[in-house]
């Protein structure tokens, strides 16, 4: 299991929301209820933005059999390594989680906005850490 890759979601693509069958069903080798710090913010567009922080912010730590899925997400959530950051709309960034009761998971791959980008798109922070 040292090949797997963990990812930290808590937006569209947790189990049972819209891009969960798309990108994820059939190749996710688990999926449990996990948090990580930071403050979620629902946006307009109809999905959310989780930005750095240290409150709770819920969600599911998905394990991958190995980075192929990467790709998939990073053109998903519009982030491109090679650009600037602030050309991207998220950005790639490993983070500690927790189980529900604050015992660590490890580290996962989350998409995380800048709180500029937030602001201009009319985020509103979700004070509870759940969308």
């Amino acid at each position: 299991m040292f090949n797997t890759l963990n990812i930290f979601v808590y937006g569209t693509l947790k189990p049972g929301e819209s891009n969960y069958q798309r990108y994820c069903a059939g190749k996710v080798l688990s999926a449990k209820r996990a948090i990580a710090l930071g403050q979620l913010f629902d946006l307009p567009l109809g999905y959310p933005a989780m930005t750095l922080g240290d409150s709770p912010v819920h969600g599911y730590l998905l394990s991958f059999p190995d980075d192929t899925i990467l790709y998939q997400l990073d053109w998903l959530e519009d982030y491109d390594p090679h650009r600037p950051e602030l050309e991207n709309e998220y950005n790639r960034r490993q983070v500690e989680t927790y189980d529900p009761a604050f015992a660590s998971l490890g580290f996962a791959w989350v998409y995380l906005m800048s709180l500029e980008q937030v602001y201009s798109w009319g985020g509103v922070l979700l004070a509870d850490g759940w969308w």
